[in-house]
């Protein structure tokens, strides 16, 4: 089951991916910011019985890690970023204090993953791939046995992420998407870090960014 909450102003996707036969799961990119968002993405894992297993992120961006601290201390889990994203992630006080955000609750990354790592929970398997240009350690999390993709801020339907902020780089992302996303098949379901799910196919048709 995948679980899909907009959280904060940036309207950011946080996942709760859960496994059905052991009700085992992990949480991708938390962006609840105020406590009723907190609240909401604790209600739904007690409501489900799911037991946390892994904080996962796919970059370090603010309004993907507002909730971190909240998740590690409500669910004693390790939270897991790409190495390279380290100097974003350690900004973010800096960024939300640039946007007038008060609540952000300083937290730590426990582990560093990489391409090729794999997280289990479950008989679910999420398999790592790197595809840097929106951040500089993004990385992106592939179930290849329910054919979808967490992508966080690397494609979106009819668009593609930001390469306006520091530390980012335009030809490192077309370049992701094109050798690691659209290599994909085509009816991989993209779940991107904002705006709706897209796919592969629909992607490479019609995204006037990266179109084939």
């Amino acid at each position: 089951m995948i679980q899909t909450f907009e959280f904060s102003p940036f309207q950011e996707n946080t996942y709760v991916i859960s496994d059905d036969s052991t009700g085992e799961a992990v949480i991708i990119d938390p962006g609840c910011y105020e406590q009723v968002e907190k609240e909401a993405l604790s209600q739904f894992i007690t409501d489900h019985k799911l037991t946390v297993k892994y904080l996962l992120l796919t970059h370090a961006h603010l309004d993907h890690v507002f909730g971190c601290a909240y998740v590690k201390r409500k669910y004693g889990v390790k939270a897991y970023l790409h190495e390279l994203d380290m100097v974003i992630f350690n900004d973010v006080p800096t960024r939300c204090a640039l946007y007038g955000l008060r609540g952000y609750e300083p937290s730590e990354i426990d582990a560093f993953l990489k391409e090729g790592d794999q997280f289990k929970f479950g008989n679910t398997v999420l398999d790592v791939i790197f595809v840097p240009g929106h951040a500089p350690g993004h990385v992106a999390f592939v179930n290849h046995a329910d054919r979808y993709v967490v992508g966080g801020d690397v494609l979106f339907k009819g668009s593609v992420g930001r390469t306006d902020f520091p530390y980012c780089n335009h030809a490192d992302l077309i370049n992701s998407i094109r050798t690691q996303f659209f290599t994909l098949p085509d009816d991989y379901v993209v779940y991107p870090g904002h705006m709706d799910p897209t796919t592969i196919g629909q992607e490479k048709r019609t995204n006037p960014f990266v179109r084939l």
